[in-house]
């Protein structure tokens, strides 16, 4: 082999270490796995969905700075990649500085963990168009400050995951629950809230967004989303745009994810009113809504989170044809879980289904995904909604 070609090139296997080992977690380890990684997957709960195909699982507290720290520290893993929120940035800056690849970095996750810095870097200092937004400490002060935004408006927390702790409040009375809501369900001892305008919007996007180490950025087809609450309900690709609608996303993107640099997969959410683009949050990692990308297309999401992040070339995404996603919920508090309805979800052509592998369950919590192909997006999204159906958590 010539010489200068072998010293280019990257030795595998890499060791991977995953923060957080829900349903993403788990898809990462095995997109890692296939490129020949050792993967540790951490979670503060045995045999969380990672754990279960990982080389290693670690129950530990990872907003816990010096627990997290000698954990990595211990395994000496090529790459950290955070898959969740609640974590200590602190360690993730320190474990950097001692050259350990964070991904995208430590300061991107310290930043998009927050909706309040995310949002501020983009309206603030990028100059991006957001929703109206203001911060409230005090029940108080979020009174005032929803008089001067007015209703409806959203409140939330500034830092949490899948929709918790999120209120649409049509008006004043319902204030102090939405607060209590909001402080309840967010993640650490947060005690802040973000008051957002109601955006009545036709559409929600979801853009995956591609940073590689040589630079360059590439973007996959847009996916329409379905949200409860802030929750990922159902998701589809390729959601269809006008050129300059999408011209302008790519911008948004761009700009966004450079200011936060490193590499990996971003997934970024607008929303279309009147055809207006308005950005709405950042993930620095694969997003929910992108699940639909394992049938879709010829990388999944998780495909080119890993790639970006080990070096390996991107030559084409490829969105092969109408594709929809469509969780599957619990409907109770559930310990030991059981699934009936599988051979007949099944049944109808195209269709894919994930159960995540949760041991336990709790009301509303997301269990599986339905995925389904169609000659249309609609089609597509009848099948996955009527196969999801069809199973029932027990």
């Amino acid at each position: 082999m010539n010489v200068l070609l072998k010293q280019s090139m990257e030795t595998f296997p890499k060791i991977l270490m995953i923060l957080g080992s829900g349903e993403l977690g788990k898809e990462i380890a095995i997109a890692g796995q296939r490129l020949g990684c050792k993967v540790i997957a951490c979670d503060r709960y045995e045999g969380a969905p990672a754990m279960q195909v990982a080389d290693i699982g670690i129950v530990i507290n990872m907003s816990d700075t010096k627990t997290l720290q000698s954990t990595i520290r211990k395994h000496k893993p090529d790459v950290v990649i955070p898959e969740i929120e609640a974590l200590s940035v602190e360690a993730l800056k320190e474990i950097e500085a001692e050259g350990i690849n964070v991904i995208p970095t430590a300061r991107a996750t310290a930043i998009t963990m927050n909706r309040d810095k995310i949002r501020s870097l983009a309206s603030e200092k990028l100059g991006i168009k957001t929703a109206k937004y203001a911060y409230s400490s005090s029940k108080e002060q979020l009174k005032k400050i929803a008089e001067e935004i007015k209703y409806p408006l959203i409140i939330k927390p500034v830092m949490s995951s899948s929709g918790k702790g999120q209120s649409l409040v049509k008006e004043s009375k319902d204030i102090n629950k939405a607060w209590d809501y909001a402080i309840k369900e967010a993640r650490g001892n947060s005690t802040k809230v973000i008051i957002e305008e109601y955006i009545d919007f036709q559409l929600e996007i979801t853009l995956l967004t591609i940073r590689e180490k040589n630079g360059s950025t590439k973007y996959c087809s847009p996916i329409g989303h379905e949200q409860i609450n802030g929750d990922y309900q159902s998701s589809w690709q390729p959601q269809v745009l006008r050129n300059d609608q999408l011209q302008e996303m790519h911008k948004i993107a761009k700009k966004v994810t450079d200011e936060l640099g490193g590499t990996g997969l971003f997934g970024v959410e607008f929303f279309i009113r009147n055809e207006e683009v308005i950005f709405s949050e950042l993930s620095p990692r694969p997003h929910d809504t992108g699940l639909v990308t394992l049938i879709s297309q010829n990388l999944s999401e998780f495909d080119l989170h890993l790639r970006a992040i080990l070096g390996i070339p991107i030559p084409e995404i490829k969105c092969f044809s109408a594709s929809a996603s469509r969780v599957i919920l619990s409907k109770d508090n559930l310990t030991n879980v059981s699934y009936i309805g599988i051979e007949e979800a099944l049944k109808e052509k195209d269709t894919e289904l994930l159960i995540f592998g949760k041991p336990n369950a709790h009301k509303g919590r997301r269990m599986g995904v339905v995925l389904a192909k169609g000659d249309t997006i609609n089609q597509a999204r009848i099948k996955a909604e009527a196969s999801s159906k069809c199973i029932k958590v027990i």
